[in-house]
């Protein structure tokens, strides 16, 4: 028998990418806390199949599972989670990449060595075989199953549906593909034209984005690091749905200015940019390695100067020094189901409770930080989820308990009107899910 083998004597990409989706079948982390340390023990030519691996993975889930369990004859083990992974990880190679079928299989096979699993390697070699052979009937039994179909919780789909019936399969299909790079362009140093030719001279090919006036769109993603001016921070990237806060804050010279949960930072650093001498700027974020990030991205664009960063809770008020704020950015806490294709570990992650309970928090912030508004002033709150209940039905809510506010249509071309402010989509090809509403405070109560 050969002796099991482990990430010490060799290195198997496959083996990585199991590990680092193991947890998250154990509903703990994300992608974004379990992949960044294993791209840095990853070897660089592999760094991109790694990330594909998981990342595809998980985008198809739903279906991956379901045909997991019609292959075996009894599930794994708790502890054996990591195997689950590996065995979603190779059909997923042999369903839906560009990966020749018999190196998918046999380094997924190696893969059980790696893990110190051989007791799974014939398993392993005859499953995935057998879904070479068997995959059209497979899927034809599969064919009635709506978690199949769409490749999405029955929660979701039945959540979904209810607040949109006449969207949702298109918003179902659009979190299954992957999302366009799009930048958004820093004013203070060229205009969006100017950051196009730019872009051109270097064979590079992009679009201006259709409602953001300073975004666009890469043809063909690629590493950040190699587009002219990236480093230097006249570009930097940013959904075109986000990029439409700071137009609707309209902030001017001189006021003072609040971004609540502001991690990581683009939105700040958009009204940065669109709006020097502004009188005072502050950034409230939760979570210390979130703030950082902050930190990190308006040292990159050289605005650190002109920002105050806290970590502190957005739905206290013991981090507040009395002052009234003119405008307040709200990116409140969500379920992210706007941005799936950008996340997709948030379809098997999140559940339909989480939605009740994040609702309450996002009204006990929007509550907490009306008081820091100044008579007059302006608050944008915004989710990027395409649930009402977190969206149109919290400000609905809000404004039944404060006379003082006043809803404040939006007259844009994008996204759907709604009663309380305009809901964005995930669009294929476009923009994210979002949610935007503009609330103004009167000075008569």
């Amino acid at each position: 028998m050969r002796r099991g083998l482990n990430l010490a004597d060799t290195i198997n990409i496959r083996a990585m990418a199991a590990n680092v989706m193991a947890p998250l079948l154990r509903q703990h982390g994300s992608l974004n806390t379990h992949l960044p340390s294993a791209l840095q023990h990853c070897p660089p030519q592999d760094r991109a199949l790694l990330q594909q691996l998981c990342y595809g993975s998980m985008r198809e889930f739903f279906r991956l599972q379901a045909l997991a369990a019609c292959l075996l004859k009894k599930p794994f083990r708790s502890e054996d989670m990591d195997l689950q992974a590996l065995l979603l990880i190779g059909l997923w190679q042999l369903r839906s990449s560009r990966i020749p079928a018999h190196a998918a299989l046999h380094e997924t096979v190696e893969a059980t060595l790696v893990l110190n699993k051989p007791w799974a390697t014939k398993l392993f070699n005859a499953v995935l075989r057998r879904y070479q052979r068997e995959h059209k009937t497979l899927e034809q039994q599969l064919a009635n199953d709506p978690c199949f179909t769409w490749n999405h919780p029955q929660w979701f789909i039945s959540k979904l549906s209810h607040n949109w019936p006449e969207h949702w399969q298109d918003i179902l299909a659009a979190n299954d593909e992957q999302a366009p790079l799009t930048l958004r362009t820093n004013t203070r140093r060229q205009s969006r034209q100017q950051a196009l030719e730019r872009l051109e001279t270097a064979g590079i090919e992009a679009t201006a984005t259709p409602f953001s006036e300073v975004g666009l769109t890469l043809a063909q993603a690629m590493d950040v690091e190699a587009i002219p001016g990236f480093s230097e921070g006249d570009l930097s990237v940013q959904d075109e749905a986000a990029q439409l806060a700071a137009t609707l804050l309209a902030t001017e010279p001189e006021q003072r200015v609040l971004d609540a949960c502001a991690a990581p930072g683009g939105k700040l650093c958009h009204l940065l940019e669109a709006t020097p001498r502004l009188q005072d700027v502050v950034a409230v974020e939760l979570e210390p390695a979130r703030a950082q990030r902050i930190t990190d991205n308006l040292q990159r664009l050289g605005l650190e100067l002109e920002c105050k960063v806290l970590t502190a809770d957005a739905s206290s008020s013991d981090w507040w020094d009395g002052q009234p704020f003119d405008r307040i950015l709200i990116d409140a806490p969500c379920s992210g189901t706007g941005v799936i294709r950008r996340h997709p570990d948030i379809k098997w992650l999140r559940q339909g409770e989480d939605v009740n309970a994040l609702a309450q928090v996002q009204l006990n912030i929007l509550t907490n930080l009306w008081q820091m508004l100044s008579p007059g002033g302006r608050l944008v709150y915004a989710t990027c989820s395409v649930f009402s209940q977190e969206n149109e039905r919290i400000i609905g809510r809000f404004l039944k308990q404060h006379a003082d506010a006043r809803h404040q249509p939006i007259d844009a071309d994008w996204g759907e009107e709604r009663p309380f402010g305009r809901q964005l989509f995930p669009q294929i090809g476009g923009h994210d899910g979002f949610y935007y509403a503009v609330l103004s405070k009167v000075t008569d109560g």
